[in-house]
């Protein structure tokens, strides 16, 4: 097998930490702005209460669940494929693992703010807690959902450990004293003993395995928030999977976006390179046509018996006032994004990144057509369907959600090594022939060439 010389792992896996100037200020200070501007819609929102939304007593969700729903689900979906490639080992992960455990971690924290800011009054969230009643869906998804942050933390940490270590060992003197105190602490006093080198590994299978029914629990659940509904267009038997399958698809979309920019912004091309791309577009073709198989069965069944309570919410997403989203999502999203994808000329870099993008938009709104359409037909009054219109407050509060996940990564990879270097040379010590045989900036062939 052939290898391709690179610059040092250390180096590359720390350039974000050294690197900064004017571009980085610049993007940082544009999402900042973003944020402020969703703080300040929060800020009115909390002080005149829901009334400031397009929400009303027919429609009593929209952007804030759509959000929760999309949010967690690029973080359960990242999650998942971290875990599956850890758990199969498969070489070329080492470049992925840690980018795909940092998007849920950032993701799972923008997601699950929206239940808080969907409630009129979001001072009194903690009596969810205090007064739920077990047999409410919500009360499930309040559980399922903090186990996750846990869980997703610790997913995250445990492959840091000998990375701190570095960073207290390499960097730390030319820090300041909060950051060597960060990094002493976080690293628990790693030294690279075999003993604590077996326990971690130990440790990170046991997360890997966890992760996986965890992570798929969530949307499960949140799926279940809406089927267990008698209302049209939610009661169905398949949401669980379908939101499953959803979520998957738009986390792994999602990675293959960020990595691009991060690849870029960063010179990465020698630890991700075009077979990364490659190998996770064929795994977006086939969670692609999966979901497209899911949803023509629901929309088949559905409009095969065309009942009462479903036919005119099924001509408001085909022929209505939703049918432009409905088709832009179906063909924008799914089927042209696969294609891209699928044709060997735009099977690149960039036609993958561009495909990508196409079906982490579509998947946003898939979830608000999931969402919205449910409580348009309402349950007081016959004949009466409610369009809802977000207001600048729910657009500027998603906004600044967007924009939180990046400048949470632009931070997280300016303190903290931005792949996982402990994994490349315990690869390197351990005799791989995918590296070369000298030097710690040994870089595997998958990593290397394509």
């Amino acid at each position: 097998m052939t290898t391709t010389a690179a610059p040092d792992i250390r180096e590359l896996a720390m350039r974000p930490i050294n690197q900064g100037g004017w571009r980085w200020w610049t993007i940082f200070a544009a999402l900042t702005a973003v944020i402020a501007w969703g703080a300040a819609g929060l800020a009115v929102q909390f002080k005149d209460g829901l009334s400031v939304t397009g929400l009303d007593q027919h429609v009593s969700w929209g952007f804030y669940i759509s959000n929760l729903i999309f949010f967690m689900g690029i973080s359960y979906g990242a999650a998942i494929a971290s875990a599956i490639l850890r758990l199969t080992d498969v070489p070329w992960r080492r470049g992925l693992t840690r980018m795909l455990e940092s998007i849920g971690l950032a993701a799972a924290l923008a997601g699950a703010a929206f239940p808080v800011f969907d409630l009129g009054r979001p001072d009194r969230a903690w009596y969810l807690i205090r007064y739920g009643q077990v047999g409410s869906p919500v009360v499930w998804d309040v559980i399922v959902v903090t186990n996750y942050l846990v869980a997703v933390i610790l997913f995250l940490y445990l492959p840091l450990i000998p990375d701190f270590a570095l960073c207290r060992d390499t960097i730390g003197a030319k820090v300041g004293k909060v950051r060597r105190f960060l990094y002493r602490v976080l690293s628990l006093g790693w030294s690279g003993r075999p003993g604590q080198k077996r326990v971690l590994a130990q440790s990170i299978t046991v997360m890997s395995i966890l992760i996986i029914p965890v992570a798929a629990a969530v949307p499960s659940v949140l799926a279940w928030l809406f089927s267990v509904t008698v209302r049209p267009g939610w009661n169905s038997t398949i949401f669980a999977p379908y939101f499953v399958l959803g979520a998957v698809f738009s986390g792994v979309a999602a990675l293959v976006v960020i990595m691009a920019v991060f690849r870029k912004a960063y010179h990465l091309e020698a630890i991700v390179t075009e077979r990364h791309f490659k190998m996770l577009g064929y795994g977006l073709i086939v969670l692609g046509c999966a979901y497209l198989y899911f949803m023509i069965s629901e929309y088949v069944t559905e409009g095969y018996k065309m009942s009462e309570e479903t036919g005119p919410q099924l001509e408001l997403l085909l022929t209505g006032d939703l049918a432009w989203l409905f088709w832009l999502f179906t063909i924008g999203g799914i089927i042209l994004p696969v294609l891209v994808i699928a044709l060997p000329p735009t099977r690149n870099i960039p036609g993958i990144t561009v495909a990508a993008l196409a079906m982490v938009l579509g998947m946003y709104v898939k979830r608000f057509l999931i969402v919205v359409p449910g409580l348009a037909e309402s349950i007081i009054e016959t004949n009466t369907m409610t369009v809802y219109h977000p207001t600048w407050v729910e657009v500027a509060i998603t906004a600044a959600a967007a924009a939180a996940i990046p400048w949470f990564l632009m931070l997280f990879f300016r303190l903290f090594p931005v792949i996982s270097i402990h994994e490349y040379e315990a690869e390197l010590e351990g005799g791989s022939s995918a590296f070369e045989a000298a030097g710690s900036g040994a870089v595997p062939a998958a990593a290397g060439g394509k």
